[in-house]
C-alpha cells in the first residue's frame, strides 16, 4: 500500500468517512500512520479492586457476576448495572447508555475495566470504564484525539488494516548516515511502534526518532529558504552613506548600533538579497539603526516601507523619522487606515511615481493598489505580531528588496533559531547612554493608596506617569470599566492632574490626540490598556503603575515596563496583583529582580511555551506533531546536524538527501512558504 493512497480506499471509509477524517488532517494512508496517538491505555497494568487509588483511573481484572440489568431513567438515558469481583473483592459497575458495551458482557466472563474507581474501602464503584477482554486486550493500547463521527477505535483499527494488509512502506527522509551517527530506528519501525509499542522503553525510543525528524525537517528547511534567499539583487546598493548619516545625528550611536548598520550595509552591498533580523530590548535604539539603512538606499535611489502593527507605532516611527530626514530634504509619507480617501490616493500616486522615497504604515501597506517605482527595502517592526506572509506580501510589490524584519521583543536564543531561521541576525545588546534600570515592586490592592500617593509625588514634582489596565480583550464590558476607572480615579484621588485615557477602541485622530496632550505634557496622567506596550517614547514618563499584573506574561510586563525609565530621571514600576499561587509569584520576583529582557523572556518561554510567547499561530510555523520548540538540546542537535548535511548538499539533489527535501518542501508548502 502506497503512502499517498487516498484515506477513502481503505475498507470501511468510503466517501463519508474520509471528510470526517479530513477535517482532522486524514487525507492519505500516510497521514493515518503520522496521526501519532494522544495518550495510551496500559491494559498490563492491573489492580486489584481493593487497592485500586481513589484520585485516578487504573484497570481492574473481573469476572461478571451477571448480565448487566437494564433501567430507563429519563428520556434518553439508560443505565445498565451488574457487579464483577476479581475473587477477593466486589464492585459495583455502571454503564450509561451504552446497550451494545452492556450487551457484549456475559455472567462468568472474565474482562479487563478501565476507569476511574470510586465509593468507599467497604463499596467500590466504576462507571462508563473502556472494557476490553482478558484474553484479546492489547497490553499498551493507543488513544487518539477524536471528531464527531469518528473515535478513537476506529481510527486503531484503520491502522491495524493497514499493518494486516501488508503495511505502508514510508519513506524515510533522513539521511542514512545521520541515522547511523544517532543510532536512530528506522522510520517504518519507529511509526508502527508509536501506534502498538510493545513496551515504554520502546514507545521512547521511537517518540524521540520522530520527534528529531520533526526538528531535523523543519530547520532544514528554514535553512533552504534563508540559501534560497541568498541570491544577487537588481537592487543596485553601490556606495555607503552611513557615516553621513551618522555625523547628522544629535548624539553618538552606540557600537551595537554601528554593528548592526554595518552588517546590514556589508550585506547590501555584496549584491545578495538581504533578510535579517535586528533584535534588540526595549530602548536599544533599532529605529535610529533602520534609519541609518533607509538613509543609504535612498541615496543610492531606491524607495523603502516601513510597516508596523498599530496606527501609534506607525505614527511614532514617522515622526523620528522626519525628525531624522527633513534635513535632507527626502519625502516621506505615513499610510494607514485612518488616512483620508483623497490623501490615500496622492499618496499611492507619489510611490507609484518615485517621488515619495519611505513610507512609513500599517497593513495597509499591502494592499493590492499600493505600488512602487522601484522598491528597494521593507523594515517590519515588532515581526512576529504580523506573521511570515505579511512579510512576504510587502516583500512581493518589489524585485527581491532588502528585508529588515525589528523586533523589540527579546526572543530566548532556542526560539530565535526556530521562528526567524531563514534570517541572519543582528543584536542590539547595549543601551544608549543615560538608560537607567527601572526600579519595579510587586504589591497587594491593600497598599493601592500608598502607590498613588507614591505616583501624586511625581506628578508635584512636574514628572508624568502611567496606569495600565489589563484588557485582555477589548468587549464593550471591559471597555466600559476602563473608562469608569479613569473617570474614578480624574475626580477623586488625581483630582488635581488632567487624566487622560487610551484605548484601542478609540478612533485614530483620538489616539493621536491623547498621545500629543501626553507627549506636550499637558496630560500628566495616562489611562492605558497595552496600546502603549510598543512604540510611545515619552522620557518625562518616569512611573507606571499596572493593574491586575497577574494577567499579563512576563515578556508583555517587560514590554509595558519599557514606556517609563527612556529620559534622564529615575524611574519606577508598581506591579499590583492579589492573586496567589507559585507561577504568579515567580513571575513576578523575576520582574522586580531583573530589567535584562532576554532574561525574562527566557523565563517567558519555560512558563508559557512558543504558542502562547507568540500568541495565536501568528507567527506563521508550520505545527508540530510530537516536538516542542522548547527542547533546546533536540533542536539544537538537529540545527547542527541539517547544517551538516546542506554543508556537503547545498541544495540537496544527491539521492540519499532528496526524500529530506521533499519532506521539508511539503512542511513549509501551506505555511511559511506562502
Amino acid at each position: 500500500m502506497d503512502e499517498k493512497t487516498d484515506i477513502k480506499y481503505l475498507k470501511t471509509v468510503g466517501e463519508k468517512r474520509s471528510k470526517l477524517l479530513n477535517k482532522i488532517g486524514i487525507f492519505t494512508v500516510g497521514d493515518l500512520l503520522r496521526y501519532y496517538p494522544r495518550d495510551y491505555l496500559d491494559w498490563s497494568k492491573v489492580s486489584s479492586i481493593a487497592a485500586a487509588p481513589f484520585d485516578g483511573n487504573c484497570c481492574i481484572r473481573a469476572v461478571v457476576d451477571h448480565k448487566p440489568v437494564g433501567a430507563k431513567i429519563r428520556k434518553g438515558l439508560t443505565i445498565y448495572k451488574t457487579v464483577v469481583t476479581d475473587g477477593e473483592s466486589l464492585m459495583n459497575l455502571t454503564i450509561y447508555n451504552n446497550k451494545y458495551a452492556a450487551e457484549s458482557l456475559c455472567a462468568g466472563c472474565e474482562y479487563l475495566f478501565y476507569g476511574k474507581v470510586t465509593g468507599n474501602f467497604h463499596r467500590r464503584e466504576m462507571n462508563s470504564p473502556l472494557i476490553a477482554k482478558a484474553d484479546e486486550a492489547d497490553k499498551i493500547q493507543p488513544i487518539y484525539r477524536q471528531t464527531a463521527g469518528i473515535n478513537s477505535r476506529y481510527i486503531e483499527r484503520l491502522v491495524k488494516q493497514v499493518y494486516e494488509s501488508g503495511g505502508c512502506t514510508v519513506t524515510d527522509c533522513i539521511p542514512l548516515s545521520v541515522r547511523e551517527k544517532l543510532c536512530l530506528i528506522e522510520v517504518n519501525k519507529a511509526i508502527r511502534t508509536m501506534h502498538f509499542p510493545e513496551n515504554y522503553d520502546m514507545l521512547a525510543e521511537a517518540r524521540h526518532r520522530m520527534i528529531f525528524e520533526e526538528l531535523f525537517v523543519f530547520r532544514t528547511g528554514l535553512m533552504l529558504m534563508r540559501g534560497g534567499r541568498k541570491k544577487t539583487t537588481p537592487v543596485n546598493i553601490k556606495k555607503d552613506y552611513t557615516e553621513e548619516f551618522f555625523e547628522s545625528l544629535p548624539f553618538e550611536p552606540t557600537s551595537a548600533q554601528r554593528r548592526a548598520v554595518k552588517d546590514c550595509i556589508g550585506q547590501m552591498l555584496s549584491q545578495t538579497t538581504m533578510n535579517r533580523l535586528l533584535q534588540g530590548d526595549v530602548g536599544s535604539g533599532k529605529t535610529a539603526v533602520a534609519a541609518a539603512v533607509i538613509y543609504t538606499v535612498v541615496k543610492n535611489g531606491f524607495q523603502c516601507a516601513f510597516m508596523a502593527p498599530t496606527e501609534i507605532l506607525a505614527s511614532q516611527h514617522y515622526n523620528t523619522c522626519r525628525n531624522f530626514f527633513d534635513k535632507f530634504n527626502i519625502r516621506i509619507a505615513l499610510l494607514t487606515g485612518s488616512v483620508t480617501a483623497a490623501k490615500k490616493r496622492e499618496i499611492k500616486k507619489s510611490l507609484a511615481d518615485g517621488e515619495i522615497r519611505l513610507v512609513i504604515g500599517t497593513h495597509a501597506l499591502i494592499s493590492d493598489d499600493v505600488i512602487f517605482k522601484n522598491l528597494g527595502l521593507v523594515i517590519t517592526d515588532e515581526q512576529h505580531r504580523f506573521g511570515v506572509r505579511h512579510r512576504g506580501a510587502l516583500g512581493h510589490k518589489g524585485d527581491s528588496p532588502h528585508t529588515l524584519v525589528m523586533s523589540a521583543t527579546p526572543i530566548p536564543r532556542t526560539l530565535a533559531l526556530a521562528v526567524y531561521g531563514d534570517l541572519d541576525v543582528s543584536v542590539l545588546d547595549e543601551l544608549p547612554p543615560g538608560r537607567q534600570p527601572v526600579e519595579t515592586y510587586a504589591i497587594g490592592s491593600d497598599k493601592r493608596t500608598r502607590a498613588f500617593n507614591y505616583v501624586k509625588k511625581h506628578l508635584e514634582s512636574g514628572r508624568q506617569g502611567y496606569i495600565v489596565c489589563p484588557l485582555v480583550e477589548e468587549n464593550e464590558s471591559d471597555l466600559a470599566s476602563a473608562q469608569e476607572y479613569a473617570e474614578n480615579i480624574s475626580k477623586g484621588f488625581f483630582s488635581g492632574f488632567k487624566v487622560g485615557l487610551l484605548h484601542g477602541k478609540m478612533k485614530a485622530a483620538d489616539k493621536d490626540s491623547v498621545m500629543s496632550d501626553f507627549v506636550s505634557g499637558k496630560i500628566r496622567l495616562l489611562v492605558s490598556t497595552t496600546v502603549i506596550e510598543v512604540g510611545v517614547d515619552v522620557p518625562n514618563a518616569v512611573i507606571m503603575v499596572i493593574e491586575n499584573a497577574e494577567r499579563f506574561g512576563l515578556s508583555q510586563l517587560h514590554q509595558l515596563r519599557g514606556r517609563i525609565g527612556r529620559g534622564q530621571y529615575k524611574s519606577t514600576c508598581i506591579l499590583i496583583t492579589d492573586a496567589k499561587g507559585e507561577a504568579v509569584g515567580r513571575r513576578m520576583k523575576i520582574m522586580t529582580q531583573t530589567n535584562d529582557g532576554f532574561k525574562i523572556a527566557d523565563e517567558d518561554l519555560k512558563m508559557r511555551g512558543p504558542g502562547d510567547f507568540f500568541g495565536a499561530r501568528q507567527h506563521g510555523l508550520p505545527e508540530m506533531k510530537l516536538a516542542q520548540l522548547t527542547d533546546t538540546q533536540t533542536l539544537s542537535e538537529a540545527n547542527r546536524f541539517a547544517e551538516e548535511v546542506l554543508s556537503d548538499d547545498s541544495e540537496l539533489n544527491k539521492p540519499e538527501n532528496r526524500p529530506l527535501k521533499e519532506a521539508a518542501e511539503s512542511l513549509f508548502k501551506s505555511n511559511v512558504m506562502n
